[in-house]
């Protein structure tokens, strides 16, 4: 074997274990959040099990709220300031946008229930999942949010975006618009995980 060939085979491994590297720091990274986020089961609104990481957040890019189908103040008011977004979103819906809507009141919140509160605020479609289920499972996610509180209706109506992935998120305060949360979506998908 001639070194010319030698030197590639060698660049060609070098090459190679970097890559391997690379997966594994993303398996790493993955793994790590898996345990962060949680991949505790909750149930949708159509009353399918999901885990709330593999199957909610990972590959996607997410906005996350915080909501209770009695509430007749801030929820319903978030909500249809999500749907304007996912109007303006529409083709990017579910892949790789999910919106996710976690109940704070699980023990009123049914999947049925979910699901009408949806359906009532026009905010039933494909890519936005609504979230209830044992209220020990939800209380650990959302206290992993920093959103979680005792007193249901005193809940915050900040929402959370994130490029799961990229490890990239950011807080959406109340006031801020609907074009202004849609260009921060639209940065979070632009986002590769790059400095």
């Amino acid at each position: 074997m001639n070194t010319g060939t030698r030197m590639g085979r060698l660049a060609t491994l070098a090459l190679l274990a970097l890559a391997a590297q690379g997966a594994i720091a993303d398996d790493a990274e993955i793994e790590r959040a898996r345990e962060y986020f949680t991949n505790l089961e909750l149930i949708d609104q159509n009353g399918a099990t999901v885990r709330f990481f593999d199957d909610v957040l990972k590959d996607h890019v997410v906005v996350v709220n915080f909501i209770f189908t009695n509430c007749d103040g801030a929820c319903p008011l978030m909500t249809h300031k999500l749907t304007l977004v996912r109007d303006a979103l529409e083709t990017k819906i579910g892949d790789p946008i999910r919106f996710v809507s976690l109940s704070i009141d699980p023990e009123r919140d049914t999947p049925a229930a979910m699901k009408a509160f949806a359906e009532t605020h026009g905010a039933n479609h494909d890519g936005w999942v609504w979230l209830t289920g044992k209220p020990e499972n939800l209380a650990t996610i959302i206290k992993r949010l920093g959103q979680y509180t005792d007193d249901v209706s005193a809940h915050s109506t900040m929402m959370l975006a994130g490029n799961v992935n990229a490890a990239h998120w950011m807080k959406i305060q109340p006031q801020e618009m609907a074009p202004q949360i849609t260009v921060k979506l639209e940065l979070l998908m632009e986002d590769d995980g790059g400095v």
